[in-house]
């Protein structure tokens, strides 16, 4: 796998922007850590904090090298591109935005990440079609509030997971998983609150 340096200035993690114009997030670690990458300021474009995304990958043990990732809602691709600076052997992030999708690429194209793939779909349907057990970490981050999306999501991707794999939930409260039929024979191994944002990381139960 071939993935360039890229620049290491330090920036601010998150350059709020006005008018449409882009801002910038940051890697927080990996290959191309403290890299800055625009993200467009669209409505409902809700990056991922870097607090959350520091978190989160101290659970999954920051090196991620060979493991294959999906970002179901991949937005400004803050969690794939970081899954990808980490070793992520395969990064597929998912947008329906037009927009969003095409600076993914573009950022996509000035890491060199070759172990990224940027797909302009509608997330459910694309997922649906995907191979069961190809993913051994799975981000979900739905546009919070619709709980039938998040509910549909949790069902598809399930299968997907590998048999050892973990599922990132990121959501506006807490999950009640005994209410979700989909996540039977799963649980919450991690769990935290920034915010507004509640995240979680979930693993079958015979993995904890």
């Amino acid at each position: 796998m071939s993935r360039s340096s890229a620049t290491r200035t330090a920036l601010p993690s998150h350059t709020p922007s006005r008018g449409g114009n882009p801002h910038t997030i940051r890697i927080i670690g990996g290959d191309w850590k403290r890299t800055p990458l625009p993200v467009l300021d669209l409505d409902g474009l809700r990056p991922t904090p870097d607090r959350v995304r520091e978190t989160l990958f101290n659970w999954l043990g920051q090196d991620l090298t060979g493991q294959r990732c999906l970002d179901m809602f991949a937005g400004s691709g803050a969690l794939g591109f970081e899954a990808a600076s980490r070793g992520a052997a395969r990064v597929l992030m998912i947008e329906r935005s037009a927009k969003a999708a095409a600076q993914m690429r573009a950022n996509q194209t000035k890491l060199g990440a070759r172990n990224i793939e940027v797909a302009e779909a509608d997330a459910l349907r694309l997922a649906a079609s995907l191979a069961p057990g190809s993913f051994d970490v799975i981000f979900l981050d739905p546009p919070f509030g619709d709980q039938a999306l998040l509910l549909r999501a949790l069902e598809i991707a399930v299968p997907l997971a590998a048999s050892d794999g973990a599922i990132y939930v990121e959501c506006g409260d807490a999950l009640n998983m005994a209410e979700i039929d989909a996540l039977a024979g799963w649980t919450v191994v991690r769990e935290g609150k920034a915010g507004a944002v509640r995240y979680h990381l979930l693993r079958r139960e015979n993995e904890e």
